[in-house]
């Protein structure tokens, strides 16, 4: 069973930056230090994937250190004996959430899940930015038959939780209840233009919408962190979600 979140513990921020020339990885990681310091006692989760790769789990402890919670969100998918020896390494750094891939299968989740008491393992179902041809090529199905398959893989496993488009949150709340803590990207503010935007538009909704759809989570990038004040941006995304709870 799930616990009751908070408007703020609802919200997760993608700290996603890009190392581009001249800047390189340590560029990120100052760009990284300086939103965590501007965002300290909102309540948010912090996500972080690439730049955790490149600066280590150090950088959770960072994170942990501004009093904000950490999203890991590194799509671990390898045999259930390497996904053990990640659990392990993993638990020292406890970060609150952390993503696997449901392709992995039941065992080599279930043995990264029984690594990590103090951590929510959610499972990556089909990526927000697929759409329906690249499901029936890969998979022979739907963009949401491949979702729904993904996730009862992940309860199979007896993990925490999904990650998956906004679109598919209220056929997953229907079928898995509150077994399954949903957690959802694609998340575009009705005041948030992204240009270049990578996310399938069918499968994107506001932070109010998804909520309302039976999303658990959200996570928020681009609208947040590339805003003029990051901290109003959250601040903002916060009421809304709020004013759907």
């Amino acid at each position: 069973m799930q616990k009751a979140l908070t408007p703020a513990e609802r919200l997760i921020v993608a700290a996603d930056f890009k190392p581009s020339a001249p800047h390189g990885r340590e560029w990120v990681f100052y760009r990284i230090l300086e939103l965590i310091k501007s965002l300290r006692g909102t309540g948010v989760y912090i996500k972080v994937n690439s730049a955790l790769r490149a600066h280590g789990y150090n950088l959770i402890d960072l994170i942990h250190s501004h009093d904000l919670k950490v999203f890991a969100d590194l799509k671990l998918f390898d045999i259930g004996e390497t996904l053990a020896t990640d659990g392990m390494f993993l638990k020292e750094a406890k970060p609150e959430l952390l993503t696997t891939v449901c392709v992995a299968g039941v065992t080599a989740m279930r043995a990264l899940n029984a690594e990590l008491p103090d951590t929510e393992v959610l499972g990556v179902t089909v990526l927000t930015s697929l759409k329906d041809a690249d499901t029936q090529a890969m998979f022979t199905c739907s963009t949401e038959e491949a979702v729904m398959r993904f996730a009862q893989v992940a309860a199979d496993a007896k993990i925490d939780g999904l990650i998956s488009s906004p679109k598919e949150a209220e056929v997953l709340r229907a079928k898995f209840g509150i077994v399954l803590s949903l957690n959802t990207p694609a998340i575009r503010p009705t005041w948030a233009i992204v240009p270049g935007d990578d996310q399938n538009p069918e499968r994107i909704m506001t932070p109010a919408k998804a909520i309302k759809a039976g999303a658990d989570r959200i996570v928020v990038g681009r609208p947040i962190v590339k805003a003029e004040k990051p901290y109003d941006a959250v601040m903002r995304t916060i009421e809304e979600i709020a004013s759907v709870v």
